[in-house]
């Protein structure tokens, strides 16, 4: 059987429902939360066998994990350890927003090997976190860094989003200077995405979201490499900048195509020939969990053809590209045999760099990167 290193815990609370969210999120409520927690326990449980307990990365994200309780916390903290062979567990993420935590809360964090943070910071201007929905203040990000960094929790990633309704490249500049300022070891940062079942997708319909021209979002990508690598950060993924050896180790099991475990509403999961996705809605998930321990809505057969495209999907957001080594050692193919058509258009179109061993994107590829990853995708395999 093969290993599985890799876990994301999904914790689906929030205190206010983000504008321009669309992951599994409910308002948060003391006893929903309570039977969740037991039922995410359960879960757990049954899934993972004994030989497979040992894991490099774990993920808590969210929602917002930090919305918990310190004991709703603290149960799921202990049932992580008592799980999980942590001993070799070289990443421990939790996702917070700045504000919610409390001393209690973060030393429970220092307690049970969480060693890294990622902050939904947003932007550093609290009239546009209003607009976002967001509860924290510019403010709350300095005193969470100051608060996390007093315990000892040095690891911390900030979250940025552009091309925000009514941004400015110069406020984005503004803003990413501010997070720049922090001298932390890792930025991922993302253009707004308008996503269905939310409110700017609302507002987008009646024509009431603005948005920056799409040159503007263009001129910000571009300030965020430059600011970025200026600051030690070198960008290693098309949204992702790090100092060397910071990098998102688990976020480099998806990139890497690697498989991982997935639990929780709504929480998707990557195992050798498959990849599920559990039920989203919370007393569906509960009910189903306390049956049988397996909530599981749908499960998406990945065959040779499906991994074959991920690899390059996924593959072509790091810098680094994909090897066309690793390629054949991992499918028994050459990459060349089945896209060299493809390859030789990108390259010409300028959208993708060709080494001896390697793909990448170049720079004006990361700006098309969605019309790059068309390219690979399969009507059929023959080998």
């Amino acid at each position: 059987m093969i290993p599985i290193h890799s876990v994301y815990i999904h914790i689906p609370f929030c205190q206010q429902i983000c504008h321009y969210c669309d992951f599994t999120k409910f308002f948060y409520n003391e006893q929903l939360a309570n039977d969740y927690v037991d039922a995410l326990k359960k879960e757990m449980s049954t899934y993972v066998p004994e030989k497979e307990k040992k894991v490099k990365t774990i993920f808590i994200g969210g929602g917002t994990p930090t919305a918990l309780t310190v004991p709703q916390l603290e149960a799921v903290l202990r049932h992580i350890a008592e799980t999980f062979d942590l001993h070799e567990c070289e990443e421990f993420t939790i996702e917070a927003n700045p504000g919610d935590f409390s001393k209690e809360k973060v030393a429970l964090l220092s307690t049970y090997g969480v060693n890294r943070v990622s902050l939904g910071v947003q932007v550093f201007d609290n009239e546009m976190l209003k607009t976002l929905g967001r509860i924290h203040t510019v403010k709350d990000v300095y005193d969470t860094v100051s608060l996390l960094q007093d315990y000892g929790i040095h690891n911390i990633s900030t979250d940025l989003i552009y091309a925000l309704p009514n941004q400015t490249v110069a406020h984005f500049k503004d803003s990413l200077t501010k997070a720049m300022n922090l001298d932390l070891p890792h930025l991922s940062t993302y253009a707004l995405q308008i996503e269905p079942k939310t409110v700017f997708y609302q507002r987008y319909k009646k024509g009431n979201l603005p948005r920056p021209p799409q040159e503007d979002e263009v001129k910000m990508y571009d300030i965020l490499k430059t600011t970025a690598a200026k600051n030690g950060l070198y960008q290693y993924e098309i949204s992702n900048f790090a100092k060397q050896g910071f990098e998102s180790k688990h976020n480099l099991t998806y990139w890497n195509n690697n498989f991982y475990y997935g639990f929780g509403a709504g929480a998707y999961g990557y195992l050798p020939g498959k990849r599920y996705g559990n039920i989203r809605p919370l007393p569906a998930y509960i009910k189903q969990v306390n049956n049988d321990g397996k909530p599981v809505l749908h499960v998406d057969k990945i065959g040779k053809k499906e991994q074959i495209e991920e690899e390059m999907f996924l593959g072509l957001r790091r810098m680094e590209g994909v090897s066309k080594r690793q390629f054949t050692d991992k499918f028994g193919v050459s990459m060349d045999k089945i896209y060299r058509p493809s390859i030789e258009e990108l390259v010409q179109r300028g959208w993708l760099l060709e080494r001896e061993d390697q793909i990448a994107l170049s720079e004006e590829g990361k700006i098309v990167a969605n019309e790059v990853f068309e390219r690979f995708l399969l009507d059929d395999l023959v080998i």
